[in-house]
């Protein structure tokens, strides 16, 4: 697997790598073994945030503070990630044990954003800071220039709708979670209190509370 592993790197991340038993680390699940990508996700987020906080202060010269974290948190946003992972035709090169592929875990959005996130730590141990800001400032691109206004999360959003309303504050109730243990669904509803529900999906709790919270936004606007 070495051989594309190799071939993928320079294909896709457009770097020619000297370890490549490293970027097989990176797309190898914990379904596999103990030598997954959880250490190297570990790297590359940190990286990857600093990169897109370094790209927004240098292209938004004196926007706030507020206004850049909700760029921001747009852009690091395992959605986002996931995106990335499946335009550069991740999915297809992610090991995964038999149950976990069985389970779909190559189509989650958490497994494929954990994916891209460990490529890039592969990428600053293997080739530096230099390599892994190359690939973000490539893959990230769009979705930076992309960004008109800065985005509001949907949660901000429809707490500061509640209030402007004189509403009570939005409340988040998990009322289901599905799925094996690397790859559940989980189901919140969103509520104000007199005024609404909605309830979403997502692979993570924070997930659903957005999808939940947008569903609920949507109804109240």
């Amino acid at each position: 697997m070495s051989s594309d592993t190799a071939v993928f790197v320079r294909e896709r991340l457009g770097h020619a790598p000297k370890d490549v038993g490293l970027f097989d680390r990176a797309l190898t699940h914990s379904s596999i073994g103990k030598d997954s990508y959880e250490r190297l996700e570990f790297l590359g987020d940190r990286v990857l945030g600093l990169v897109i906080a370094r790209w927004l202060y240098e292209t938004h010269e004196g926007e706030p503070e507020g206004k850049l974290s909700r760029r921001y948190n747009a852009l690091v946003a395992r959605e986002t990630c996931a995106e990335v992972g499946r335009k550069i035709g991740l999915p297809a090169h992610i090991r995964l044990g038999k149950q976990a592929r069985e389970d779909g875990a190559s189509q989650s959005d958490n497994v494929i954003g954990d994916v891209v996130e460990a490529l890039i730590g592969a990428l600053l141990l293997d080739g530096g800071l230099d390599a892994a800001e190359g690939f973000i400032r490539s893959a990230w691109a769009e979705y930076l220039e992309g960004q008109g206004r800065a985005p509001q999360h949907p949660k901000s959003a429809l707490q500061e709708l509640a209030a402007a309303r004189n509403l009570a504050a939005p409340v988040y109730e998990i009322i289901g979670r599905t799925g094996p243990h690397h790859a559940p669904r989980f189901t919140v509803k969103a509520s104000i209190r007199h005024h609404g529900e909605a309830e979403a999906d997502g692979a993570s709790k924070q997930e659903a509370e957005t999808a939940a919270a947008a569903a609920l936004l949507s109804k109240l606007s």
